[in-house]
């Protein structure tokens, strides 16, 4: 059973529901040291106080908020956990939204919700089967670890799951990445919509959906403390040069995609190229950099 890392309770409403917080996820990644390559003893960070020039404990380090070069502010533990908030010690739900209202790239890590205590059951219960039956998810304020955050709540097999979700700005503009302006034709379009449905699955089960970049590195660990060679990386299956033309690339895709499922490679429902060549559309260095002119000090 993973470890609690907060307890509290969902405020829903008047409802009160006493909950543990636990990951949802793990992380199977292999983790590396550093060492010192001569003789490969182990590289650790120690931690210095600047003003005496020695080594520190744990105990001997605190928070701090560098108010101006000269000054600190200390801050405890004990004063970020007594908050004068009511999001420091529950979950408060503040509304009931549509999930595709929710911009994903606000959505973070998630977290199982578990009932704390024989009390808890019966209204975790209900809020999971009014969630499940709204089909709506919970948007909710909560503080950990120093600061306030937002919260998304949904349910997934019975269990009550929050995931962290950003502030509207922490989320970076993307406008300055835009492409520079093209036209397409319908026929690029179409293409891709067929590329599209030869890639389309029910589910994410597969090797293709496998982590085989830890297990090659598991495989060089064993190689290396058997004493013998890794593996050699396989050779790609003639991989094709680089395809300029867009239309041909789209149909070659389709062809690797069926036969990669088994299915027949030959394309028949691809849109036909026209012979008529799409031009770029000209505009102006300044207007095609899609960024608008800074305001002079």
């Amino acid at each position: 059973m993973p470890r609690t890392v907060w307890s509290g309770a969902i405020s829903f409403g008047l409802v009160t529901v006493p909950v543990n917080v636990v990951s949802a996820t793990e992380d199977h990644s292999l983790r590396f040291h550093q060492y010192h390559l001569e003789d490969m003893g182990r590289v650790r960070v120690r931690k210095f106080c600047e003003a005496e020039d020695r080594e520190v404990t744990s105990d001997e380090i605190g928070k701090g908020y560098q108010l101006t070069k000269e000054q600190v502010i200390p801050i405890s533990d004990d004063e970020l956990r007594d908050l004068p908030l009511p999001t420091a010690k529950a979950i408060e739900i503040e509304a009931f939204v549509p999930l595709e209202s929710v911009d994903p790239i606000r959505i973070g890590e998630g977290y199982y919700l578990q009932p704390s205590g024989p009390v808890a059951h019966k209204p975790y219960k209900l809020l999971a089967k009014a969630l499940g039956r709204s089909a709506k998810v919970a948007v909710a304020k909560y503080a950990w670890s120093g600061r306030e955050r937002l919260g998304l709540l949904r349910v997934r097999d019975d269990v009550i799951v929050l995931h962290a979700m950003r502030w509207p700005d922490e989320i970076r503009d993307p406008g300055e990445l835009l492409p520079l302006p093209v036209e397409l034709s319908d026929e690029e379009i179409e293409g891709a919509l067929a590329l599209m449905d030869s890639m389309t699955r029910e589910d994410l089960e597969g090797a293709e959906f496998q982590d085989t970049y830890t297990e090659a590195l598991e495989q060089i660990i064993e190689a290396k403390r058997e004493h013998r060679e890794p593996p050699a990386l396989p050779e790609p299956e003639g991989e094709p040069g680089q395809i300029v033309d867009l239309m041909a690339a789209l149909t070659q895709s389709v062809q690797k995609a069926r036969a990669d499922r088994g299915e027949d490679a030959d394309v028949h429902d691809m849109p036909k190229k026209t012979t008529k060549k799409q031009p770029v559309k000209k505009t102006a260095a300044k207007k095609a950099s899609g960024r608008k002119p800074r305001r002079s000090a």
